[in-house]
């Protein structure tokens, strides 16, 4: 094997796919890049066996094969090769032999044929969506996704195709993010699916705003075919909750908050929570919201912030961090936070088709 290619364009090729290579894979070859030479450029992929992820490059190909070599360690030598022509051959023993302007390297890989096959799924229920668009729904909602992996079916993002609508949803128990678009789709291909968060978090790194993404549900797994590459992972087995019935259907009070002041106000006053007292309390009085902190041997803060709001007095206690967490990713000047009591869900809004539910907690 044996090509010559651009070192910028490899660079890039390996950024995208070299992130899915585990670190303490029990299989070796797992922890390397499966490359391919053709006649039409080279080929590269990775998996773990859950999610594959497979880009293409242009090449000068002078032999065609293929191996399969160290990704991280060819990540980093490639980082730091100045922006040249690559020339790049394989020996028979897989020892890659890397040359560009003055530098020199050989690299120890193994047999292309000791690379599980990578699955190739086709089907039939195919949605076009908008990069840009997707990125925004899925930044809004993956933070909520649970890592308790007793629960794993929410360890993933519900893609929920109905009614020509796509709703994103995350949960982990006690928070949930909601994100929703219209999409155009046929009503025979109304699906719901899981993807997992690593798959999920894969898209959000490789999604651009200018470009389309056609999802595919094929059987047990799903197909994100990106501008240069193709994203394929296995869904999640298992039924999400019904989402719609912890969503309030009503609420006592909606309160118009400057998002970024909300945001600066709770992250000061979290400052002072600690792993044993980690809670905040918005008190809600009139024509402004409190947020209060106060944990034993570590001391307390209070920060103001001024609203419209004329309605009873109230204090509410919440995890700092599932506050802070869609203040973050939203973008929208004002969000909306619907109340009814101190022990209701609480759930924020903004100006997207977006909401959070999130459980208060209770006070001492």
């Amino acid at each position: 094997m044996k090509l010559t290619l651009n070192r910028d364009a490899l660079f890039e090729a390996l950024t995208r796919v070299q992130s899915v290579v585990g670190t303490r894979s029990t299989i070796p070859v797992l922890s390397n890049v499966l490359l391919e030479a053709r006649d039409a450029g080279l080929t590269l992929t990775t998996t773990d066996m859950e999610l594959s992820v497979t880009t293409h490059i242009e090449a000068d190909v002078a032999t065609a094969g293929a191996t399969t070599l160290p990704a991280k360690r060819l990540f980093s030598v490639i980082r730091e090769l100045p922006s040249q022509q690559i020339d790049l051959s394989i020996d028979a023993k897989n020892t890659a032999t890397i040359e560009c302007g003055s530098s020199f390297f050989k690299i120890v890989g193994l047999p292309a044929d000791d690379y599980p096959d990578v699955p190739r799924p086709e089907g039939d229920q195919a949605f076009t969506l908008e990069g840009g668009s997707l990125k925004a729904m899925l930044k809004s909602v993956q933070y909520a996704a649970s890592v308790d992996e007793t629960r794993y079916v929410l360890n993933g993002i519900l893609f929920s195709f109905k009614e020509k609508k796509l709703t994103v949803v995350a949960t982990d128990g006690r928070r949930l993010a909601l994100c929703e678009q219209e999409v155009d789709f046929p009503d025979e291909s109304a699906a719901d699916m899981v993807v997992p968060a690593k798959a999920v978090n894969e898209l959000l790194r490789n999604l651009q705003s200018e470009s389309e993404c056609k999802m595919t549900a094929a059987g047990s797994q799903v197909v994100f075919e990106l501008e240069g590459m193709q994203l394929v992972s296995k869904l999640i087995d298992g039924t999400f909750p019904n989402y719609q019935q912890v969503i309030p259907a009503q609420c006592e009070e909606r309160i118009t908050l400057e998002r970024e002041t909300l945001l600066q106000a709770v992250r000061r006053v979290a400052l002072v929570t600690s792993e044993q007292s980690n809670s905040i309390r918005l008190h809600f009085g009139e024509n402004e919201v409190q947020v209060l902190s106060s944990t034993p041997d570590v001391g307390e803060a209070k920060e103001r912030v001024p609203v419209k709001y004329t309605g009873k007095e109230m204090t509410i206690a919440y995890n700092p961090e599932f506050l802070l967490a869609p203040l973050r990713v939203l973008d929208s000047d004002e969000v909306y936070l619907e109340l009814t009591d101190e022990l209701s869900p609480g759930v924020l809004k903004s100006d997207i088709s977006f909401l959070y539910v999130i459980m208060p907690m209770r006070m001492q």
